[in-house]
């Protein structure tokens, strides 16, 4: 497959088999940095990522996955360009493209990221935008294969606010990979209306349907993957916390929820998780509300049915393989 050139937007430019090739060289990456192996396969190259949103994980990821492949990276977080201030979108593409061979973007609206990748000419490379993750999802779905072999068929449920990028990008995924997707949650917080009727066309071509329930024994029936996000969103206002744990507290992923699932069942999380009060954050809604736990169980979190820690670490994987698809010749 010929990935060279193009940019990584959103999942529904892509197709199944490019996705799969895709988590597949993300396998083979992580068996070689697993085995001590060298790969810097796109040695003299150059990266840029483009921060207007803090993050641990997707930063770190392309980091230490552009660094593994022998290319130097420059970071700009949210004060660190002039993007949108004093220079446009567009000059701040053309410029970067003429001193980078690849620019990450990490930030709001997804129109700001399509507009980047129109005038640059050199990948742009999708971190994170209000509307999607699609560099989560190659790490998610990594972690299915790990944990059951194959995908299709198998059920993914999302509980919580499915009107978030993640949810978004998973149910995008499952449409184009054979996966049943359920989102669990109030009628109020289901996705939108014209992304769910465009990933039911693309899942009955793979055999697969897009489930809305309220039900959560009717949700959970025959999952194999129980996935939940935060209840308030990367830069929703504060405010939205009263009335989104008073509506979400019966979706916590709790060991009782889980039990109502398929035996061999996993539980996965983007993270940053509230799955204790050991942040300030966590700890000033304890304060507030007097709630120890969010959208899930500390006993959850850390039991061995949760494979957050392996999805975290397949961000890593999967990145590299989105930066060496698209830039090596």
């Amino acid at each position: 497959m010929n990935f060279y050139g193009r940019d990584f937007l959103k999942l529904l430019d892509y197709t199944e088999e490019e996705i799969i090739y895709l988590i597949n060289l993300a396998i083979k990456f992580k068996e070689k940095k697993r085995a001590g192996k060298k790969h810097e396969y796109l040695k003299g190259k150059n990266v840029v990522l483009l921060f207007e949103k803090d993050s641990t994980r997707t930063r770190c990821a392309f980091e230490v996955g552009a660094k593994d492949l022998g290319m130097g990276v420059t970071y700009l977080g949210p004060t660190g360009s002039q993007m949108g201030k004093k220079e446009s979108i567009k000059d701040t593409a053309r410029v970067l493209a003429r001193m980078y061979d690849g620019i990450e973007y990490r930030g709001f609206d997804q129109k700001i990221i399509e507009e980047l990748a129109e005038y640059s000419s050199v990948p742009v490379w999708n971190g994170l935008t209000n509307e999607f993750h699609p560099t989560q999802m190659l790490a998610d779905i990594m972690t299915m294969y790990e944990n059951f072999g194959e995908v299709k068929g198998r059920k993914l449920v999302f509980l919580g606010d499915a009107r978030n990028n993640v949810a978004n990008s998973l149910m995008v995924i499952c449409s184009k990979l054979g996966i049943d997707f359920c989102c669990c949650a109030p009628a109020s917080l289901f996705p939108n209306d014209d992304l769910v009727e465009t990933c039911r066309e693309l899942a009955k071509k793979h055999s697969s349907e897009i489930i809305l329930t309220e039900d959560i024994d009717e949700g959970l029936d025959n999952a194999s993957v129980i996935y939940t996000d935060v209840w308030v969103s990367m830069g929703e206002d504060d405010s939205l916390w009263k009335e989104r744990i008073k509506l979400l507290t019966p979706y916590r992923v709790t060991k009782e929820l889980i039990a109502l699932a398929n035996p061999d069942a996993i539980f996965l999380h983007c993270l940053p998780s509230f799955h204790d009060i050991n942040t300030k954050i966590g700890k000033e809604i304890h304060d507030k509300f007097k709630i120890d736990e969010m959208e899930v169980t500390d006993e959850v979190f850390e039991s061995s049915q949760s494979k957050v820690m392996d999805e975290a670490e397949n961000r890593l994987h999967t990145i590299k393989a989105v930066m060496y698809a698209t830039m090596k010749k």
